[in-house]
């Protein structure tokens, strides 16, 4: 696969001209931060105007992380000064709302964590599919005192049930490719051996399909089931309110002194990490 583009943190490679794949690379962490929300603005906007493309796959580069929580150490209103999209939202949702939308075929292949702004990816993206002994998948946010801003909120109950949802959402864990696939929240979790070639299988499958049939068939499936933009944007201006809260701040701050933010055991067990500050009274 011949890059096209390459500029971190995003690579995305042409496999044909029906079947593109997105790589995140933005090592050690494969945090989100401004940069990486631009340039995935652009790629959606070449996925909704390109008349070709049929099928998009987003995996990562990084071990162990497939894309992880936002920059803490990023400067806020970088991101919040990036101007609404098309559909009227912010910058983050308004890519996702884009992206489950657009008549192309999307797909998470998740080896390592999905944290916070990686789950919410995998959930606009149409379908997901998770190594069983290496993907981790969680919204963390309510742990720290935060909501989360992607829509997690809108659309993990339509996937997985309203008391499922809590539990993902309220319990702020660790979940497993396992347990994801249990749960309804991956369509499959697959021996991290064959992960790879299925993927790629399905991809490839689905980009010798006649494209009008695809792109109305994914409308008439989104018309069915999708949340309306309203509670997107509930989610996100609850996000934004919760980060400035002093008990949000303190709870960064004290995850920060564990080694949050940094590679090593704090990243890696984020659900562990995340329920010791509130056993502690953090």
């Amino acid at each position: 696969m011949a890059p096209t583009t390459k500029s971190a943190p995003i690579r995305l490679n042409r496999v044909s001209p029906a079947y593109w794949r997105v790589v995140f690379d933005n090592p050690p962490l494969n945090l989100m931060g401004p940069e990486f929300v631009l340039q995935l603005r652009d790629i959606v906007t070449a996925l909704e105007s390109d008349e070709e493309v049929k099928v998009i796959v987003f995996e990562s580069a990084v071990e162990g992380f497939f894309l992880n929580h936002s920059d803490f150490l990023a400067k806020l209103e970088d991101l919040t000064n990036i101007p609404q999209g098309p559909t009227g939202l912010e910058a983050w949702p308004d890519i996702l709302v884009r992206l489950t939308r657009a008549p192309v075929v999307s797909i998470a292949l998740i080896r390592g964590r999905a944290t916070g702004n990686g789950s919410e990816i995998a959930l606009a993206c149409d379908m997901s599919f998770a190594s069983r002994e290496k993907a981790i998948i969680s919204q963390w946010e309510v742990g720290v005192g935060l909501v989360a801003g992607g829509g997690p909120m809108a659309r993990l109950p339509r996937l997985i049930g309203r008391g499922r949802a809590l539990e993902v959402l309220l319990g702020s864990d660790d979940i497993r490719g396992d347990m994801a696939e249990f749960f309804g929240y991956v369509n499959r979790s697959l021996p991290d051996a064959g992960l790879d070639n299925f993927v790629d299988a399905l991809a490839t499958r689905i980009a010798s399909f006649d494209k009008w049939a695809i792109g109305n068939t994914k409308r008439l499936v989104n018309e069915a089931s999708l949340p309306p933009d309203v509670e997107i944007a509930a989610g996100w201006d609850a996000c934004l309110t919760s980060i400035k809260r002093p008990a949000a701040q303190k709870r960064i701050k004290a995850l920060m002194e564990e080694g949050f933010h940094k590679p090593g055991d704090a990243e890696n067990r984020l659900g562990f990490y995340v329920g010791q500050l509130g056993a502690k009274g953090e």
